[in-house]
């Protein structure tokens, strides 16, 4: 069995945030609408059933992490590339070659104390973290053990 991975995936709080994922079924439910390849591949090819994730609030005021969740299903085509009536349609994918997977995500926990985006930029242990690396834009991210730690510590919880 493979070891646990951690990510950190980012979702602009007006379109879902943390609060909505806290009040689905089972508090669990799709990771839908990727459309980078790389972040793509970060889910159909890395991402395993276990996996923590940092729950990320990008175009926020403030930008920070909000909370946890795991990953909760193998990948499978996101059904939205062949919905026309959805903003992710495909016209190029199909059933048979879908191009876009997902995951499904559960909450583990949202934050008493989210970790603001300025204080991980001035934190000395996590000046490697790719949330904050210039030009790094990417929705799905990986995390290092040490950096899934400190912020942690930073939101005062226990990884």
């Amino acid at each position: 069995m493979a070891e646990n991975k951690y990510w950190l995936m980012k979702s602009e709080p007006d379109e879902f945030g943390i609060d909505d994922l806290a009040s689905r079924k089972n508090q669990t439910t799709w990771w839908e609408g990727i459309r980078n390849y790389q972040a793509r591949n970060f889910m159909r090819d890395e991402m395993n059933i276990g996996d923590k994730i940092f729950f990320y609030h990008s175009r926020a005021n403030p930008l920070a992490i909000v909370g946890t969740m795991e990953v909760a299903s193998e990948p499978y085509p996101d059904p939205s590339q062949f919905d026309p009536q959805s903003k992710y349609f495909d016209e190029k994918a199909t059933e048979e070659k879908p191009r876009w997977f997902l995951v499904d995500v559960k909450l583990i926990k949202k934050f008493d104390r989210p970790v603001l985006r300025d204080e991980i930029k001035e934190k000395q242990e996590l000046a490697d973290m790719m949330l904050i690396k210039k030009g790094s834009r990417l929705s799905i991210q990986p995390v290092t053990e040490q950096e899934w730690e400190v912020v942690h510590q930073m939101a005062g919880e226990k990884p």
